[in-house]
């Protein structure tokens, strides 16, 4: 069909009062798209354009190219070019346009970008408003003339390519990006046309059809088309109006765009082969996705980046059947190029794993065993632990012993470094797992290797990124203020069991490892369970995080236990003792064919708590003596009874036991301790050896700093065997000269009790006891003294008030009996004086009254 022209010529330039004018207007044109035409067609001079141009300068300046789509849906195509005008306006610009309706195609199925180069675009006005010839449908057949070039220029645009196509790519979308349009700043109006040119090759049809765009303007903020193109000098003004610029013709820009696609497909421009956009077209996928694009790019020997080699393996990863054997084996030779070696990343590897995993089986060994060996000696030098290992299998043949030639040594070399405290854990599973793979023989190393590898899996799972939530019971207590093992608490949970805990990272590679490798699993499980006794808690937490494979034929008995723990744990809750019989249990062995499961199952049931009293006891008759000195749980019996409180009367006995039954291995402070601790039972119910006052300070000072409830215990026991009316008075005299502050102060308070009170008022033969001995000494020292004073005054003088006159006679016949008769008159004067100072003080009252 015959497509409607449109000729219009612009005003004067500088002539404000003249107006453009149509000069031609083809069928269907109506009035209202005129109107819409109009300000498309607007030409403004740039700065310093000569007012009377010479021809040259006539024809250097900047031609319009404009495609744009009407409200009707419709299509305009057209060239505004400067024109020679009369004498009173020497410049006029003539725009010659090629009206398309709406669903109508271009001729040839052309492109609008491809008209920009024809021969036909007119420059006036044809006689009798009638074209010549029509500027699109006589186009020449083939590649339009608009690609001729277009290589050259992409090489000079090269630091450009990237970040425009990207811009490009995303002003074609459909609704267009707000924002206005992209621009593109170039000193040619007809380099505006190239850049278009290069995105008409490189996106698909439906988005370079939607590209509106105008190669020349002076106002691009007003613009509603998607790409304008600018002179230098109208740079600064595109951007303050917030625009997307881009000075194409100044320094290349700082910071690389994030678009993969773009940057292919600049690099495709770059090797100068456009065919390939077409070629990508026809494979599978978004049609922005930088997948295919990539891979025609390698299979045609197009250098890519990192990133874009990764594009391309994971896209044929995702549809190995989409390309051909041919194909294939270009890729893959592409990705295991030696030239490429130190640009590759992390991210490539992983994507050439999936790729090899997407291959392996599906195509020839020999095809696939480039990237196995790229696999593998990435896993052996990169230190790349999330890489998927290739199958055993694949490098059977003279490709794997190649390899195994090359990284064998330095396998074995790294694992005889004993630097697994240092290596990551991934790092050293990776290398078992690589030296499996190339069949090497690594059975003398393993005990070694297992041996730092255990304590490692622990130490990494630890890590306060992979902590899982911290007690419950711990915070209580701390604010409760209880210590020691005062009152009984909750058992220890596992640092994971309060939630869900996350598994380490390494774990899924470890469990990997595990499988493939039995002899690894019975060495490192071996490992573990050797260590589990020094930190059983660690060891529950991490088996609770992964769960590794030990139901096969080992014992593994602190394994087992800690295994048991977590969910023993969450079952019994509080029930510290039947924790203490179910993870015994679960342990498989008895503690007298194996002591250390005693200690793994303290650790477990009491982490770094001390048993109380009972659990203590429990512990005890758990095993011999000898079991527990071999476990070194008796440690933890030694904690239970000094840090019992001071009214647990078991924590004497068990001290006593410990005494006898560990007297090689309980020294120093925790010996004098105990000593004090079983003290205490004899002076509250035996008969101590004697110098037991002096013995009591003794121990105390040996066993500095004391517990104190332990102290508190001692020093109560003491002072109410003195206050006792058959205390020996050897051990009340060697008391009372001691002048020791703390066990005077022990005695007051115990004199000051209920009970003592009571006796005093009740026994006057007590009584009498007690004001002999409270006088007897005045000169015994500061501390003593002014207890005995205070005592007397405070304590005796009331509950002697408060007897009968026959009970009070009695303590004074008692006081002369046991003493001396001056003794007795001084006990009758104590007590007269405090009943003459108080009628002394009643009858001056009544004076002063009177």
């Amino acid at each position: 069909m015959s497509l409607a022209q449109v000729h219009h010529i612009s005003a004067a330039a500088g002539d404000e009062s003249a107006e453009g004018r149509f000069t031609a207007v083809g069928r269907g044109v109506t009035a209202a798209l005129l109107a819409e035409l109009e300000p498309l067609f607007a030409y403004v001079l740039p700065d310093g354009a000569p007012h009377r141009p010479t021809d040259a300068e006539l024809r250097s300046l900047p031609q319009t190219f404009t495609y744009a789509v009407l409200s009707d849906g419709s299509r305009i195509v057209g060239r505004t070019a400067p024109a020679r005008g009369e004498s009173s306006a020497p410049v006029r610009f003539h725009t010659h346009a090629v009206h398309i309706p709406s669903g109508v195609p271009l001729p040839g199925d052309r492109l609008p970008v491809e008209a920009w180069r024809s021969p036909h675009w007119a420059t006036v006005t044809p006689a009798g408003g009638a074209s010549l010839s029509d500027p699109l449908g006589a186009l020449p057949p083939g590649p339009a003339p608009v690609r001729e070039g277009l290589d050259d220029f992409a090489v000079s645009r090269g630091p450009w390519l990237a970040t425009v196509l990207a811009d490009l790519r995303r002003a074609s979308e459909e609704p267009p990006p707000a924002g206005g349009p992209v621009v593109l700043v170039e000193r040619r109006s007809a380099d505006v046309a190239r850049w278009l040119g290069l995105a008409a090759v490189a996106l698909p049809r439906e988005s370079a059809e939607r590209l509106t765009f105008a190669t020349y303007t002076r106002r691009p903020g007003s613009s509603a088309l998607r790409v304008v193109g600018v002179a230098p000098e109208d740079a600064a003004a595109a951007r303050e109006a917030g625009l997307r610029v881009h000075v194409c013709a100044d320094r290349p820009p700082v910071e690389a765009t994030g678009d993969v696609w773009a940057r292919t497909a600049a690099r495709v421009w770059r090797s100068r082969a456009p065919e390939l956009f077409q070629e990508a077209r026809g494979l599978p996928g978004d049609p922005f996705a930088a997948g295919p694009l990539a891979v025609v790019a390698l299979c045609a020997g197009v250098g890519l980046g990192s990133e874009e080699r990764a594009a391309a393996a994971g896209w044929a990863a995702e549809r190995p059947y989409a390309l051909d054997a041919k194909r294939v084996g270009q890729l893959v030779e592409a990705l295991t190029s030696p030239g490429i070696d130190d640009d590759r990343t992390g991210s490539e590897f992983d994507a050439v794993g999936r790729l090899f995993g997407a291959l392996d089986g599906r195509c020839p060994a020999s095809v696939t065993a480039p990237l196995a060996a790229m696999l593998v000696t990435e896993a052996v030098r990169g230190g790349n632990g999330s890489l998927e290992l290739p199958r055993r299998d694949a490098f059977v043949g003279p490709e794997g012993e190649a390899i195994a030639g090359v990284l064998g040594p330095e396998i074995l070399t790294e694992l005889e470094s004993g630097a697994e405290g240092l290596r990551p854990v991934a790092r050293t599973v990776q290398l078992l797992r690589v030296a499996r793979l190339l069949g090497m023989d690594t059975r003398e190393l393993l005990p070694d290797v297992a041996a730092r590898l255990a304590p490692a899996l622990l130490r990494e799972a630890e890590r306060p990124e992979d902590a899982g939530p911290g007690r419950p019971e711990e915070a209580t207590e701390a604010a409760a203020g209880s210590s020691g093992a005062s009152k009984p608490s909750a058992a220890p949970r596992p640092s994971g069991t309060a939630g869900s805990p996350a598994a380490p990272a390494f774990a899924p590679t470890l469990l990997e490892l595990l499988d493939e490798q039995f002899d690894v699993r019975t060495a490192l499980l071996g490992a573990l369970d050797r260590i589990a006794p020094e930190d059983p808690g660690a060891v529950a937490r991490f088996l609770e995080r992964v769960a590794l494979p030990f139901t096969g034929t080992q014992a593994l008995p602190h394994l087992r236990m800690c295994a048991e723990a977590p969910g023993a744990m969450t079952t019994l809750g509080r029930d510290r003792t039947a924790l203490w019989h179910r993870v015994l249990r679960a342990a498989g062995l008895s503690p007298f064919a194996e002591p250390l499961v005693l200690r793994t199952a303290a650790g477990l049931v009491w982490e770094d708590r001390a048993p109380t009293v009972e659990e203590a006891r429990l512990l005890s008759e758990a095993a011999t003596s000898d079991a527990h000195r071999a476990a070194g749980t008796w440690a933890r019996l030694v904690d239970a009874a000094l840090g019992a409180p001071a009214d647990a009367e078991e924590a004497e006995a068990l001290a006593d036991d410990l005494l006898r039954a560990f007297p090689q291995e309980i020294e120093g402070r925790e010996r004098a301790a105990l000593q004090l601790l079983a003290l205490c039972r004899d002076l509250r119910t035996g008969a101590p050896e004697p110098g037991w006052a002096d013995r009591v300070r003794t121990l105390r000072d040996r066993a500095d700093a004391l517990e104190p409830p332990l102290q508190e215990r001692a020093f109560t026991a003491l002072a109410e065997r003195l206050l006792a009316p058959d205390r020996p008075g050897a051990e009340l005299y060697a008391f009372v000269r001691s002048d020791d502050t703390d066990l005077i102060a022990a005695y007051d308070r115990a004199a000051r009790t209920e009970p003592t009170r009571t006796r005093l008022r009740t026994q006057p033969a007590y009584a009498a006891d007690c004001f002999t001995v409270w006088t007897a000494h005045p000169h015994a020292g500061p501390a003593w003294t002014a207890t005995a004073a205070a005592l007397l005054e405070e304590v005796l003088r009331p509950a002697v008030r408060s007897m009968a006159a026959e009970l009070v006679a009695e303590v004074e016949e008692t006081v002369g009996r046991t003493g001396s008769s001056g003794r007795a008159n001084a006990f009758r004067d104590w007590n007269r004086s405090r009943a003459l100072g108080r009628l002394g003080r009643r009858i001056v009252g009544r004076v002063r009254r009177g």
